[in-house]
């Protein structure tokens, strides 16, 4: 009898969890909900008082989206793949090798790794005027190469701390064999450190993937037409008329499924590279 009652109640804590889960979860995710719901609604659902859940959906606003003759929508995801994809591969290539080099021989660890570090915790609005000109001066305005470069050194702080963490938890006995194999310090970066770092590899693109295709404000300063990126072309359905909720729903709703797929795929494989060296023995 004891036993029932305790399994009984272990039942009903284990559905109190999964409740209270479920309930923070739709809490938290409300808005992105609410806009991929009013993507799905015709505008006389859109417009309703009160809101309707229940509808008939429709895809109306997507092909609005995608087909429509002054907005080239897909060029816009495109452009957001490449200057992701390409800003994400110089953070990498810059920060492995730097990681290195600050924690093997310490070169920097003591100014300008908590200098870099701290750069992400600035405003990027103090950056904007001067990139403006920068970039004016030397032709790099609306062209995807500028926007990744923004990305690049926007991703070094995140991927310069998780890279040293790494290089850190790594045995310095490796190094030893490497060097008296005869292999200098960059063939054992290449032969010995970067096979070991594709776990935290995956996170570093992962998270500077995302950073980089949620950045909005150089995209929206630095890009007029060639380049500009999918959250910036989002907002071209608010226009002097007023806000086209549907198309802009199904806008941000493509715009967003690019890292949700992304994140999805690589989410059993986080967890492992942000703790890859935490444990020894």
């Amino acid at each position: 009898m004891i036993v029932t009652r305790r399994s009984r109640l272990d039942g009903v804590v284990h559905a109190g969890r999964w409740i209270v889960f479920v309930a923070v979860a739709i809490l938290v995710n409300f808005p992105v909900l609410s806009t991929i719901l009013t993507s799905f609604k015709t505008n006389a659902d859109i417009n309703a008082y009160p809101p309707k859940w229940i509808f008939e959906p429709t895809l109306e606003h997507y092909r609005a989206v995608l087909a429509s003759p002054n907005i080239d929508y897909g060029h816009y995801i495109l452009n957001s793949v490449i200057i992701a994809t390409t800003g994400t591969l110089f953070a990498i290539l810059l920060t492995l090798p730097a990681a290195y080099a600050m924690a093997r021989h310490k070169i920097g660890t003591g100014w300008l790794l908590p200098v870099i570090t701290n750069l992400r915790a600035l405003p990027l609005i103090i950056f904007a005027i001067p990139f403006y000109f920068m970039y004016k001066q030397v032709g790099l305005l609306d062209t995807r190469l500028g926007l990744a470069l923004i990305s690049c050194i926007i991703n070094i702080p995140v991927a310069l701390v998780l890279f040293v963490g790494f290089v850190q938890d790594v045995p310095r006995e490796l190094d030893d064999a490497a060097r008296i194999d005869g292999a200098s310090m960059w063939k054992t970066l290449w032969h010995v450190v970067l096979p070991l770092s594709r776990p935290v590899m995956l996170a570093v693109f992962l998270l500077s993937f995302i950073y980089s295709w949620n950045e909005f404000l150089f995209g929206l300063i630095l890009t007029t037409k060639s380049a500009v990126p999918v959250t910036v072309g989002a907002t071209f359905f608010v226009t002097s008329r007023g806000i086209e909720w549907g198309p802009t729903s199904a806008a941000i709703t493509l715009g967003i499924l690019p890292p949700l797929i992304l994140g999805l795929f690589a989410y059993p494989y986080i967890g492992k590279s942000m703790l890859a060296g935490a444990v020894k023995g």
